[in-house]
């Protein structure tokens, strides 16, 4: 085992840190916090957790040796999914090199068994900053277990933002001082054509157009197979694969029917297996789900709950029925870009729905406040369109007592007021390059 960990550690003295493209989020922020917490990055298979940590060390090693900040990809097939490692390893650091390190960075450490055990030792008696990633929920805020809990704090990554995905596209858009010109508008709408059909995760970004779907599939089949079949001992793996591929069609869902559509089609999942299901597909972040808005827990278990995707371009990639409907992928764009800007603050999503079948999209709510009302509406000059969302953003306004009302459009700006209301309406692309609550 320590012959293991000390190649491990002269791969981490040779390695060269790739250049990294710098995302919104910087984890120097984090460093020297007091008191001092183990900072924890969360986030879907693949968003780009891994470079964040690069782009720490990039900075930290310009004035640092590699012995004093040691990164550990517990991914790596040398190392045993065993406690034994763990236990040997900050040993094994301090015989191998000349000075005990003041940074630790562990990516997808999870795997191992009794990590989080190790981790509150570690923690509790040296002198570390140390730097965590998971793709599974068991390391969130939410999940996290017991011995960690007030220890840690927790980074949430998303695949990239519309302002991130113009600095990986190099585009010759300043944002800072756009001024919205008919040429600039030109290439901002067709900048988002690409980011509503291919997504944001960095590397699908990157790749030549050829290979943007080739690399959605292989994401998809890694997260299914690993962080779901593998991690929860899945055995109806075909009963599983055919449920994720309903809601890859479907816009909400509800337990009843998914069960009922399954049997139909001869799958034999009980309710109880579903509901585990759902819950194992939403703890590896590929899918995010909305509750409808009630002061009854009840009715929040019972109505169906309206479903997300990590990323567009797994829409786009594996749907049949929505391939073609740029309704979703604009809410669901809207979605996660709440999701985002929300991460670190007590606010909650929901969607709002009266007996009448009005609804409305997002329900964003602060505390005890409701901070704002939101319908996402592709093509608002349509009359019937129009009228349906604008009725029921009026309605939401009157039982919810909210006067922030926003619709986000395909193209159409402008502030209109209706019954005493003023309600905003932005376009898409506009709206995602503003700040948080714009």
């Amino acid at each position: 085992m320590k012959e293991t960990i000390k190649t491990i550690l002269y791969s981490w003295v040779e390695k060269r840190i790739p250049d990294v493209i710098p995302r919104e989020i910087s984890l120097e922020t984090y460093l020297g916090m007091r008191p001092r917490k183990i900072v924890v990055i969360t986030g879907f298979r693949r968003v780009g957790k891994t470079y964040l940590l690069f782009q720490l060390l990039n900075k930290l090693l310009s004035d640092k040796d590699k012995e004093q900040a040691v990164y550990i990809n517990f991914d790596d097939e040398r190392i045993p999914e065993r406690t034994e490692f763990l236990t040997e390893l900050l040993p094994t650091i301090k015989r191998t090199f000349s000075k005990a390190p003041e940074l630790i960075f562990l990516d997808e450490v999870q795997n191992i068994p009794n990590w989080s055990r190790w981790l509150r030792r570690i923690y509790d008696n040296e002198n570390l900053e140390i730097f965590i990633t998971g793709s599974s929920s068991k390391v969130s805020s939410r999940e996290i277990p017991t011995e960690l809990r007030g220890r840690c704090l927790e980074v949430k990554v998303f695949p990239l933002s519309f302002g991130e995905f113009f600095r990986f596209k190099n585009t010759d858009i300043d944002l800072k001082v756009v001024r919205y010109s008919e040429s600039e508008r030109t290439k901002l709408t067709r900048m988002l054509d690409e980011y509503l059909r291919y997504g944001g995760m960095p590397e699908v970004v990157l790749a030549t157009e050829d290979k943007k779907f080739e690399i959605l599939q292989q994401y998809y089949g890694t997260v299914v197979r690993r962080d779901i079949i593998e991690r929860f001992r899945v055995k109806n793996e075909e009963g599983l694969k055919a449920m994720v591929r309903l809601l890859l069609n479907s816009t909400q869902y509800s337990i009843s029917r998914v069960y009922d559509t399954l049997k139909s089609l001869n799958y034999e999942i009980g309710k109880t297996t579903l509901l585990k299901y759902l819950n194992y597909v939403e703890s590896s972040y590929f899918i995010h789900s909305l509750p409808i808005f009630s002061p009854k827990v009840k009715d929040q278990l019972q109505y169906a709950r309206k479903v997300y995707f990590i990323d567009n371009g797994f829409i786009n990639t594996l749907s049949t029925r929505f391939s073609k409907n740029i309704g979703r992928v604009y809410e669901n764009i809207v979605a996660i870009e709440l999701l985002r800007r929300y991460s670190k603050k007590d606010v909650e999503l929901y969607y709002w729905k009266d007996r009448r079948g009005k609804e409305v999209d997002f329900v964003v709510k602060d505390g005890i406040k409701i901070r704002q009302l939101i319908q996402v509406c592709y093509d608002v000059e349509y009359y019937d369109t129009r009228k349906r969302e604008i009725n029921a953003l009026l309605r939401a306004s009157e039982e919810l007592r909210c006067k922030s009302l926003l619709i986000i459009t395909g193209d159409y700006e402008g502030t209109e007021e209706f019954r005493n209301k003023r309600i905003n309406f932005i376009p898409l692309w506009k709206w995602l390059l503003r700040k948080e609550g714009k």
